[in-house]
């Protein structure tokens, strides 16, 4: 019984630091300042984030739609067989990503600042 209580504390005490370094993460990250579109690992289109657009990328593997709307990226269509990208929440904080693996693309949050990482980090 004793050994079931501790692997029941042991849970808990991890969901708690998942949790809390995840609300960590969102406190501490920063708006972004544009989107980078990479496509097979090459940078190919830079948006800034407050000026709303939608561009649409080519790849050999297919085509991706990608919208800049209130400050945020997002996938709107894709013709890729899974669809995950398209079903990606928006992002707008410096790291974001969303990517497309079938196609090859890759869609990040950056700053204006080529270090910043949008947290203070203690060496």
């Amino acid at each position: 019984m004793s050994k079931r209580r501790n692997d029941i504390i042991l849970t808990a005490v991890l969901l708690l630091a998942a949790v809390a370094g995840l609300l960590l993460f969102k406190t501490l990250s920063r708006q972004g300042d544009f989107a980078v579109v990479l496509i097979n690992g090459e940078e190919t289109a830079r948006f800034p984030l407050d000026t709303d657009t939608e561009f649409v990328i080519e790849t050999d593997g297919g085509v991706n739609t990608l919208v800049i709307a209130d400050g945020k990226a997002y996938i709107k269509e894709a013709n890729c067989p899974d669809g995950i990208c398209v079903d990606h929440t928006p992002i707008s904080r410096i790291g974001e990503t969303i990517t497309c693996l079938p196609h090859g693309v890759v869609v990040t949050v950056k700053s204006e600042k080529a270090s910043d990482t949008g947290l203070d980090m203690v060496a």
